[in-house]
């Protein structure tokens, strides 16, 4: 399976009537026309003129634009019901030029794309994290922007067939969120995300311990392969004060 079908997979659109896509990075059109064949209608937006030439020449079914994703999402408010993108997001957190800030640029990507999509549409990214604080920091952005959802990690333990895709959900609470099930794990390779942080308050623990949440947080971080100091018996619990 291509990586553009995967991405379609986990959209997980409705089988009986055709959805509108947008094309995060759509190139030379590739991911289109696996949108093509599923039956969907679909508008791909690009950076690189010489790309979109190439699908303009490749009579590809969908619309290109000329666009960078940096500055936001040029389309009015709900009119997606998916979104994919492929080796594209990470991108975002580059600085080519000087006026280039990867958190304003993912915000004011992030924000417009949630405004652009209908209220329940998924949006879908396969990525080359370079490093765990890069995918914390586009992993912030969207949750800040009001998306939940997480990461799925297909083939964790393969070196060549690992692919990470961000999985995020507009305008669905966090209780709400189903993620999807990753490929060639043996147990559950997800880890999700909200945007509880929005309100500025602690975060809501429920009937969860102390300790069995910061366990819980400590294993999100070791699936997103941070460095996470071992368990012990002194883990959560309330440390006395020093004179």
């Amino acid at each position: 399976m291509s990586m553009s079908s995967r991405a379609i997979e986990l959209l997980n659109l409705p089988e009986d009537q055709p959805s509108f896509i947008l094309d995060v990075g759509c190139g030379s059109g590739l991911s289109g026309e696996a949108i093509t064949e599923e039956g969907h209608y679909w508008i791909g937006m690009d950076i690189s003129p010489s790309m979109l030439e190439i699908a303009v020449e490749r009579e590809v079914e969908g619309d290109v634009v000329l666009s960078d994703i940096g500055e936001g999402v040029p389309f009015r408010a709900g009119s997606f019901d998916g979104v994919v993108s492929i080796s594209v997001l990470q991108w975002l957190c580059n600085a080519d030029k000087a006026s280039h800030n990867p958190f304003k640029r993912l915000r004011c990507f992030f924000t417009m794309l949630y405004s652009s999509m209908r209220q329940g549409g998924r949006a879908v990214f396969q990525l080359y994290p370079e490093s765990p604080k890069q995918m914390e920091l586009i992993t912030e952005q969207a949750t800040r922007c009001g998306f939940t959802g997480g990461v799925v990690v297909d083939y964790p333990n393969s070196t060549k067939a690992k692919k990470i895709f961000l999985c995020l959900f507009a305008g669905v609470p966090v209780t709400g969120v189903r993620m999807p099930q990753a490929l060639g794990a043996e147990g559950e390779d997800t880890v999700q995300y909200s945007n509880e942080r929005q309100s500025g308050k602690k975060r809501k623990r429920g009937e969860v311990s102390k300790k069995e949440w910061i366990h819980n947080k400590k294993q999100r971080r070791r699936v997103q392969g941070k460095e996470v100091t071992a368990d012990s018996k002194y883990t959560g619990r309330k440390r006395k004060p020093k004179f």
